[in-house]
């Protein structure tokens, strides 16, 4: 049986408006997202704070100058569709 318990938090009155009606907007209670951002706190033991939410990771950052490296050297295979991509990967 699980045992719920009652987390006070202090939080800007506005923040907490705004951030009720994302949640309604995603059809969640805000409860849900707080829930759902401790338990990944928890379970990664990090916390990301960040103002561009845009900003890739390293490994994307690694990936992709990798992948420019392959298009500058030429090895970069194009495709005019989805199909011909399919055909390419069947032959590999």
């Amino acid at each position: 049986m699980k045992t719920y318990t009652i987390l006070n938090v202090k939080t800007d009155k506005k923040l907490k408006a705004e951030a009720k009606k994302v949640a309604e907007e995603l059809g969640v209670p805000l409860s849900t997202v707080i829930n759902a951002f401790l338990k990944k706190f928890v379970r990664e033991k990090e916390i990301t704070l960040s103002a561009n939410p845009l900003r890739p990771t390293p490994y994307l950052i690694e990936c992709i100058e990798e992948a420019r490296k392959e298009y500058e050297a030429g090895e970069v295979e194009w495709f005019a569709n989805s199909d011909d991509f399919l055909v390419a990967l069947k032959k590999k």
